[in-house]
């Protein structure tokens, strides 16, 4: 039976191994270097209160995690009925983003034009994107001079840059637009106006908070996706502690060194992130370990606060994110308990914040006390949040968000190019074709089943 050893225990590589059981006829083999599964993805569950370590949710407009959930057996929920509105700090204050606004640009004027988010000589720049030009034909550029060029700097700064540079906690002016928003570069391609594009897809209007309605959840918490893969895959295949040390071509086969032990395949899906991966591949693809030890990281970190509901002020929405012209630690708040159900015992709330990035990283050298004490600091001064909170979690994340450069689709084609002519080899994970779950789980899918037709 053909064998293909997965390294890497993250959404990716559990991906892979699923699909590669699920099909059938391979026997796998699933070596992690640490001591647990799903990469930054944890839950956290204690006294009533579910807490996520890493991802909280899944986007449904990208099928591939859901229909894998569907066929684990998971259940999932959406999120809260209610206020399903996103607030953007201005001034030192929270205004709503108006109805209509997506991501990077609005589609409702009449909203916009009553916000007090932007001023009058921004909401006319931004309507100018009705009668502009397309721009000139170019393989890519950065998600900051998109949005400066068709809407002007204070879409960019007040709510591009914190909405969507803050998905990856990157610098805006260095983020591609084509391997991060590419449907806004489309819809300029085929409609001249982004505005007229989203109209003729999504309708003349949507609420503001409508994006929310696009995610869910596992009931007991993301850590529950990673339980359950791990539960559908034969007992024995996984090795937790496992790091690999090479791997190497052993004439047809390879050959996979992790510690004392030597492990042979006939295939091998490499799931790790960019760094490890470029050392592994480094003897043999020095091109390939190159373009791979490219793609640089952010570091982050997350701290999660409970408190008695009584004791908050009125929290508005699921959360509010903060522009980095406001020159705040935080990055974003999430009101987590009032996202999804079930995340505190009733009477509870919690509050989960985010801090660091590609623009703040000297935030996260201050040690865990001072890291809390900032975050506490800065809800007590942007909401009000004074109280004293009855449980704290800080969760640091190294060098775990992949920077998507100008240029980065171009990159990762040569990569995979490099990577398909080894034979029977594959790359996946959050470094390639999308951060998310959905991408990590259709990336570990297709390298599993390109690995397959690869060894017949």
């Amino acid at each position: 039976m053909t064998r293909v050893a997965v390294i890497g225990g993250g959404v990716a590589g559990l991906a892979a191994a699923h699909r590669l059981v699920e099909r059938g006829g391979v026997d796998v083999l699933l070596l992690e270097a640490g001591e647990r599964l799903g990469g930054t993805i944890s839950t956290e569950r204690s006294g009533g209160f579910t807490i996520e370590g890493g991802a909280d949710s899944i986007l449904t407009e990208k099928p591939a995690a859901v229909a894998l959930a569907e066929r684990i057996g998971l259940a999932m929920v959406g999120t809260r009925d209610g206020e399903r509105r996103t607030w953007v700090v201005h001034d030192g204050r929270l205004a709503p983003l108006p109805d209509g606004f997506l991501l990077l640009a609005p589609t409702d004027l009449r909203a916009l034009a009553t916000s007090p988010l932007f001023s009058w000589r921004g909401k006319l720049r931004m309507a100018l994107d009705l009668v502009l030009p397309r721009g000139r034909a170019a393989a890519d550029e950065s998600l900051g001079a998109f949005v400066r060029r068709r809407f002007g700097r204070e879409a960019l700064e007040r709510a591009a840059q914190p909405l969507a540079g803050g998905i990856y906690t990157a610098d805006v002016d260095r983020l591609s637009v084509e391997a991060t928003m590419p449907r806004f570069r489309e819809l300029e391609r085929r409609h001249r106006s982004v505005v007229l594009g989203l109209r003729a897809t999504t309708g003349r209007t949507r609420a503001a908070g409508a994006r929310y309605a696009l995610f869910v959840a596992p009931a007991a918490g993301m850590g529950a996706f990673v339980d359950a893969l791990a539960r559908r895959l034969p007992e024995g295949i996984i090795r937790l502690r496992t790091p690999v040390a090479a791997i190497a071509r052993d004439g047809t086969r390879w050959r996979v060194d992790a510690g004392s032990e030597t492990f042979v395949a006939d295939a091998v899906v490499l799931a790790t992130p960019a760094d490890a991966a470029s050392r592994l591949v480094a003897p043999l693809d020095a091109e390939l370990a190159r373009l791979v030890a490219g793609i640089d990281y952010a570091s982050s970190a997350t701290v999660t606060l409970a408190y008695r509901t009584d004791a908050l002020p009125a929290l508005r929405g699921f959360g509010f994110v903060v522009p980095a012209i406001e020159r705040r630690a935080l990055l974003a708040c999430t009101y987590a308990s009032r996202k999804f159900p079930g995340r505190a015992p009733e009477g509870h709330d919690l509050v989960r914040g985010f801090v660091g990035g590609v623009l703040q990283p000297k935030v996260l050298e201050r040690d865990d006390a001072a890291l809390v004490e900032l975050v506490r600091r800065e809800l007590e001064e942007l909401v009000g949040i004074d109280a004293t909170p009855e449980l704290i979690r800080l969760q640091r994340h190294p060098r775990a968000m992949p920077q998507y450069a100008v240029g980065h689709l171009a990159r990762v084609a040569a990569i995979e190019a490099r990577a398909g002519a080894l034979g029977s080899f594959a790359l996946a994970g959050a470094a390639y074709r999308g951060v998310g779950i959905p991408d990590c789980v259709r990336g570990g899918e297709a390298a599993a089943d390109a690995v397959r037709i690869a060894t017949g």
